[in-house]
């Protein structure tokens, strides 16, 4: 039976989001988005117990109340929506990612059946489903690797760096350390005929790691792409190390060495995804990623349940902050993209703090990722907790993107 969870306690009707009025921006003339990408949660639990995990470790608890595995009666329903979703907007192509939890633990089997099923279903409409998987590496064996293998599903793995810095916090929930059953896979995964499937490494900073020797780690699995998340709080919340109104900036300060090595280097060693959104953002282009930008937020979670959700890193924020209310069974994605909270995220600069509006770099940060604005006070209306981080961090890129034209112009 699923624990209880805590009561979802909405959001005050007097802050960001709920104070928007999605039928006037409707009547205006705006238009939301479709969604091209959908998080699956296959398997509610995992088996880590990492103690920045922003779902079992935050604000939100409502992992308690859902099925630990995704029926294949709401694979089913999921199928069908995506279907019905892609054929409404003509979309050639979509993404499903496994997630959990744990997707491993929902099994071959299921997983299997799910990546068929949806494919299936989307073919039917002319849309093409891309698939991939985002592990703890625990259970990455040879088994899921051939399968993988012959469902083309690509695979990105966590992974904090060296033994030293992973096990600070990716540990199981007796205190052992992961770091080397995660390498072990890592080295099935990339040195033999499965390097293909590899996406790349997805590494959340500990400023009390050292930065140069995390990214060598990482480097040294040959990873396509490595994405360096920042931990996940906010303004009620802060992060650590990171104290509201400080003018220090220890994040940035962590990731320009890497910046500096990885922008500095004659070949390409990978792609650093944080870096490259920056980069793209201040030659005029259009951001990929949450992360930084405007661009709007294109992505659907579905629970085990068959909720549909937004992004969870929002659990970070408060009890119920990703909850929408609606469910696969009764409800479509295109009513999803009429709920304020998921408009919040595509509507660009109207979404945005005074504060940010003001900024030269508005259209660079985009007020950073949604859930980091967070505060009991404002909601979502209100810059990131990593404000002067971003500032940092940006301004040091453009700075070196400068002088790099300036002396292109020179060398003509």
């Amino acid at each position: 039976m699923p624990e209880k969870p805590d009561p979802i306690i909405p959001l005050p009707r007097s802050v960001f989001p709920a104070t928007l009025d999605v039928e006037g921006l409707l009547d205006s003339g705006w238009r939301p988005a479709a969604f091209r990408q959908f998080i699956l949660k296959i398997h509610s639990r995992c088996d880590l117990a990492c103690e920045y995990c922003y779902i079992y470790e935050m604000a939100d608890s409502s992992w308690k109340a859902q099925p630990r595995r995704m029926s294949k009666a709401i694979v089913d329903c999921t199928a069908r929506r995506v279907a019905e979703h892609a054929l409404a907007h003509e979309l050639a192509e979509v993404e499903v990612i496994l997630h959990g939890g744990e997707p491993l633990l929902a099994g071959p089997d299921l997983i299997s059946y799910a990546v068929r099923t949806i494919r299936g279903a989307a073919a039917d409409v002319g849309t093409r489903v891309r698939v991939a998987v985002q592990t703890n590496g625990l259970r990455l064996d040879e088994t899921y690797l051939r399968l993988f293998d012959s469902l083309e599903i690509r695979v990105g793995v966590s992974m904090d760096g060296y033994a030293e810095g992973h096990d600070r916090h990716r540990r199981y929930a007796d205190g052992r350390g992961s770091h080397a059953i995660v390498a072990d896979a890592l080295r099935r995964l990339t040195a033999g005929p499965f390097h293909h499937l590899f996406s790349g490494l997805l590494c959340t900073v500990d400023v009390r790691n050292d930065p140069l020797t995390t990214y060598e780690a990482l480097l040294a699995f040959d990873p396509p792409a490595v994405d360096f998340l920042l931990p996940h709080g906010n303004w009620s919340t802060p992060p650590p190390y990171r104290l509201p109104d400080a003018e220090a900036t220890p994040y940035a300060d962590w990731l320009i060495p890497i910046f500096d090595r990885w922008y500095g280097s004659v070949a390409d060693q990978t792609e650093i995804r944080l870096f490259r959104e920056i980069m793209r953002l201040l030659t005029g282009g259009a951001s990929r990623s949450e992360t930084v930008g405007l661009s709007p937020a294109r992505m659907a979670v579905v629970e085990t349940d068959g909720s549909i959700e937004q992004s969870d890193i929002l659990k970070s924020s408060y009890h119920g902050a990703a909850a929408t209310r609606l469910h696969l069974l009764r409800d479509s994605f295109d009513a999803a993209l009429r709920h304020p909270a998921v408009a919040a995220r595509q509507i660009g600069e109207l979404a945005l703090a005074p504060v940010c509006l003001a900024c030269d770099l508005r259209s660079v940060c985009g007020g950073g990722l949604y859930a980091h604005r967070y505060s009991e006070a404002t909601g979502f209306k209100g810059p990131s907790v990593y404000c002067p981080d971003l500032y940092r961090l940006i301004t040091h890129i453009r700075t070196g993107f400068a002088r790099d034209v300036a002396r292109l112009k020179g060398s003509r």
